[in-house]
């Protein structure tokens, strides 16, 4: 048998398809599982031992348009698949996935086009997206079955290069920040990450910020000039940063992909809400991660992605939410951490 899953989203949603993917091939084991996804996140998939062959869909640019698109289509069909799976619900993927002419495809009934699948599920909005996934597979997971943490492949090459960008960091002590985002309302001031990352060190904590190559200039004004800081934004690939996270003992993070990384590192998070909210079901799930949010507000959430600039002009959001309280939060999660490590 031959499956495909089409995922061309975000890096986040990229991650919290692995489950999925996990449970096909579990269900048909000796199937041949394909994933469909953008340049950017294909690293990602190629690093699930679950996946044979990884097709980049470079809808930007080679792909791009409705022609980019028919001719895309005219060479998955020919791969001749047996079931396609569409956790993403773009017009865009509704349209390949018909094009492709599988004998069966799966997705949801709030999917753009939904009417070109030949099966639909319904898309609950008060689960988590893991949870979401997995009902395209018309299983029964309970409360806690769905919590299946995704699962990637590190290289030797891949820990020996992060472990000299970390030597000499006491990883006990190490507390990994990750002030970035795509969405400026989505992140969580930078003067309070300073805060932050200050009052840890001055008890006893190292800390290290990953980001991508755009995060470099923010979080520069949390690590200029203090030396006790590695700021490694831009220098990690996603695959290298979840094995950064393995060596960690928390990871403090806006509502955005490195939550989804420190689930394939198994790690507590801390994740930020500023303009988004946990009930979107994009929240960390492993043990003893946790959530913060200042929810007073009428104006919240004022999208399911952000926006670059707050639609009030206030961004009370963020604001609001003190970096005192934050650090109580990490506090609890490390009193956790260290009872059970005792």
């Amino acid at each position: 048998m031959k499956i495909l899953v089409i995922q061309t989203a975000f890096p986040g949603d990229a991650i919290l398809t692995l489950p999925l993917i996990q449970e096909i091939k579990n269900f048909f084991s000796s199937a041949q599982i394909d994933v469909v996804c953008i340049p950017s996140t294909s690293i990602i998939f190629k690093a699930s031992h679950y996946v044979s062959e990884v097709i980049e869909f470079d809808k930007r640019n080679k792909h791009k348009g409705f022609s980019g698109l028919i001719k895309f289509a005219s060479y998955i069909k020919s791969k001749k698949y047996d079931k396609i799976y569409s956790p993403h619900r773009s017009a865009r993927s509704a349209v390949l996935t018909f094009l492709s002419k599988p004998k069966e495809s799966y997705s949801f009934d709030k999917s753009a086009l939904s009417f070109l699948y030949k099966n639909k599920n319904k898309y609950k909005s008060d689960w988590h997206e893991v949870r979401r996934n997995l009902s395209l597979l018309d299983e029964n997971y309970t409360d806690e079955s769905w919590k299946i943490l995704p699962q990637l492949s590190l290289s030797a090459e891949t820990t020996e290069f992060v472990d000299k960008k970390i030597k000499g960091v006491d990883q006990k002590k190490m507390i990994v920040l990750a002030p970035g985002s795509v969405w400026a309302t989505k992140r969580y001031p930078i003067n309070y990450f300073k805060v932050i990352s200050e009052e840890l060190i001055k008890n006893g904590y190292q800390i290290v910020i990953i980001g991508g190559k755009e995060d470099k200039q923010l979080t520069d004004e949390i690590s200029v000039g203090n030396k006790e800081i590695i700021n490694l934004c831009g220098e990690l690939n996603f695959i290298e940063s979840i094995y950064l996270l393995t060596k960690s003992i928390l990871l403090i993070s806006n509502d955005s992909a490195p939550t989804h990384l420190a689930m394939c590192a198994d790690i507590p998070v801390l994740t930020i809400y500023c303009s988004t909210v946990p009930k979107f079901g994009f929240y960390p799930y492993n043990k003893s991660s946790r959530v913060i949010s200042y929810d007073k507000l009428d104006c919240k959430p004022c999208g399911i992605h952000g926006f670059q600039k707050c639609p009030e002009k206030h961004f009370n959001c963020g604001l609001y939410l003190k970096p005192e309280k934050v650090l109580e939060e990490v506090n609890t999660i490390l009193m956790q951490r260290y009872s059970l490590h005792n």
